[in-house]
């Protein structure tokens, strides 16, 4: 076979391959932040601290037949933490521990979405806090999804230190692992409607 040949076999096949396996976009979602939450548990000698972060936001996009092609970012306003105790909160945010100042977001994004089971994914991704970047796995469970509507929370552990959120205290010594606890509310958009 010529290189001619090859050429136009090549140029014939391939647009018959791509018309055989379609692409699919992932459907964007809107967050239900009043059914939504983003929440954390430090546990130290003296209490174990409950906070949440009351300001966040996140561009969802998902393909329940293909969880593969979904997609997730999420961006937290670290200055939001509360744990219901201005002194610890205004304790957090220092430079001790989270340093809004010089690094006001967290962010967290996918670079892959795996079914592990039945209403059980693994969301893979990239998540910064202080600056610094690790690679970690978040175990996302769906309570339930249909019409393009549904719920999905889970909740996995990160170690403080590796993200530079190293402070001690030898009168309360802290935990180096925290628990982060999600819960999400999100939906397809509703069609515009006409004027």
């Amino acid at each position: 076979m010529t290189k001619t040949s090859r050429f136009l076999a090549g140029a014939l096949v391939l647009p018959m391959l791509m018309a055989a396996r379609p692409f699919v976009d992932a459907t964007p979602h809107v967050i239900d932040k009043a059914h939504s939450q983003i929440n954390f548990v430090a546990d130290s000698r003296l209490i174990s601290a409950h906070g949440f972060f009351g300001k966040w936001d996140a561009d969802i996009a998902l393909d329940a037949t293909n969880w593969s092609a979904s997609t997730i970012a999420i961006t937290i306003d670290a200055t939001s933490l509360s744990t219901r105790v201005d002194m610890r909160d205004n304790h957090l945010r220092s430079p001790d521990f989270f340093d809004v100042a010089k690094f006001p977001t967290i962010l967290f994004k996918s670079v892959s979405v795996t079914k592990v089971a039945d209403g059980k994914l693994n969301i893979t991704g990239d998540l910064t806090i202080r600056g610094v970047t690790k690679r970690i796995v978040v175990p996302a469970t769906a309570v339930f999804y249909e019409k393009g509507a549904g719920r999905f929370r889970g909740q996995f552990a990160i170690n403080r230190k590796d993200y530079g959120v190293a402070f001690d205290s030898s009168v309360n010594p802290i935990e180096n692992e925290v628990q982060v606890q999600w819960d999400m509310a999100i939906s397809e958009p509703k069609p515009a409607t006409a004027k």
